[in-house]
């Protein structure tokens, strides 16, 4: 299917080329884009959010790797500590999205696997195929989630989400929302209520533009209102996205995300988080050891540039939460369902990451 909307991430030339990204701090009302020519710009572009959405920030990291070596002599004596070193760097932009790291160690794992006789071209040519590669693979995860997950929502379903799971966070087409994409282009009729998602509004500005541009029916809501749209019978699923996900599949996605879970449960309705493989942690046995990123007092205390708290109050902004997995009915990956979400059903199906 081709894309609705336009696309987050591009490699723009070859081994000499640029990042392109659309920057996603403009929309809805503004289709701009942001040109990144250093590692610097692909950092500045992560921690801003001009690139957001975890399978988003890992394309871009890759690609920034392949920017960093335009830069670097990559003689073969030094050429893993320079790789390295602009790794780490891209490593200090998001603290919590895993894949921006699995991204990383991607491209240095190919890295040491050159010879040491490879030049610095080839090199560069290398890194450069390889993140076109991890391009390509999340393309098809997303797709592969959306057919996994559209047989999980029953036709004339009213289907809940939470924050940017759409093209917008992915290379394409999404992860929570290629579920609903896929259920939509099978002909099924389905409602989709797009909670705001507090206090960036990327549901507002980002999920509700796209779910508009695909033709699905959406209605906005403000966070607060979800208790009461499902109490209204309105809601028979809940789809969102991830950041990490630990071993034992608890998963960190929005903030907000995990007071949903617990209204679901409340109301006995099914809550489904789709992600693609990369974005397990199996490292963390339970998601008591995801980070989570904290952000800036401005953007809670104001309303993109308007002052709406007193000067001086104490803001928590924490960027993320936690659902654990026994809130989770099941987890949707490009390989099939995690159902139920357990360790060792996630060890059967995402295996050794």
């Amino acid at each position: 299917m081709p894309a609705k909307v336009p696309l987050s991430v591009s490699w723009e030339g070859q081994e000499d080329g640029f990042l392109r990204l659309l920057d996603q701090t403009q929309l809805p009302l503004n289709e701009t884009y942001r040109d990144c020519r250093t590692v610097d710009d692909v950092w500045e572009a992560i921690r801003s959010l001009q690139v957001r959405g975890a399978p988003a920030i890992g394309i871009a990291a890759a690609y920034g790797i392949c920017l960093g070596a335009a830069a670097a002599p990559l003689a073969a004596e030094t050429r893993q500590t320079e790789l390295q070193a602009i790794a780490d760097r891209l490593a200090t932009s998001r603290p919590t999205a895993v894949n921006l790291f699995w991204a990383l160690d991607r491209q240095l794992d190919c890295a040491r696997a050159m010879s040491e006789s490879a030049s610095p071209a080839q090199v560069r040519t290398t890194l450069l195929a390889e993140a076109r590669r991890i391009h390509a693979d999340d393309r098809e995860s997303c797709h592969a989630i959306g057919r996994h997950g559209a047989t999980l929502l029953a036709d004339g379903s009213g289907v809940l989400t939470h924050c940017n799971a759409g093209g917008l966070a992915t290379a394409e087409y999404g992860t929570a929302l290629a579920v609903i994409y896929a259920a939509h282009e099978a002909g099924k009729q389905l409602h989709v209520y797009a909670d705001e998602t507090r206090p960036l509004l990327q549901g507002a500005r980002l999920t509700a533009w796209e779910l508009q541009r695909h033709g699905v029916p959406t209605t906005l809501i403000c966070d607060s209102m979800a208790a009461h749209v499902m109490k209204e019978g309105r809601v028979q699923a809940v789809v969102v996205g991830a950041d990490r996900i630990a071993a034992n599949g608890d998963a960190a996605n929005k903030i907000g995300t995990y007071g949903l879970a617990l209204l679901a449960h409340a109301h006995q309705i099914p809550f489904y988080v789709a992600a693609p493989c990369s974005t397990f942690d199996l490292s963390l046995p339970t998601g008591d050891g995801i980070p989570i990123e904290q952000r800036g007092a401005a953007e809670v205390a104001e309303f993109f540039g308007s002052r709406t708290a007193p000067p001086g109050i104490h803001v928590y902004n924490p960027a993320f939460d936690v659902t654990p997995a026994r809130y989770i009915r099941a987890i949707i990956t490009e390989r099939g369902l995690i159902q139920p979400v357990t360790a060792d059903h996630v060890r059967a199906v995402v295996g050794s990451n």
